[in-house]
């Protein structure tokens, strides 16, 4: 049974929630933080790959709560499927707040990413 305190995958990305990033409630943009998730399954993806990828879908976005000035955003992530050309990369976003250690889940999704080319046309993904 997968324990919902312990976040699933690897620790891609870390940073730091800055006042720069807030919105008019004063909570971080949801999309600066889809955008650092966007960032984290990218680099899981051009792994897998051995390669450039694309991100094509995002699909099962859910905010869970919100992200605050100063939390420390981290992101896991892990390959949940992959196709002749397409991978599917499970995400989940987590924060430690006020700098302890206590984490607390804020987010999850899975990318859909495309293997290509040098020349943006899509190419398979290499067997593991």
């Amino acid at each position: 049974m997968n324990d919902p305190d312990t976040p699933h995958g690897e620790l891609t990305l870390r940073t730091l929630a800055m006042p720069a990033d807030v919105n008019t409630n004063g909570d971080i943009f949801g999309g600066w933080v889809l955008g650092q998730m966007d960032i984290a399954a990218g680099i899981t993806a051009r792994d897998r790959a051995n390669g450039r990828v694309t991100t094509v879908a995002v699909d099962a976005m859910k905010f869970i709560r919100p992200v605050k000035v100063g939390d420390v955003l981290c992101i896991y992530t892990e390959v949940s499927r992959v196709g002749r050309s397409s991978m599917g990369i499970g995400i989940e976003a987590w924060v430690r707040r006020g700098g302890y250690n206590a984490r607390e889940k804020v987010t999850e999704a899975i990318f859909t990413f495309v293997a290509i080319d040098e020349n943006g046309r899509p190419r398979p993904v290499p067997a593991e």
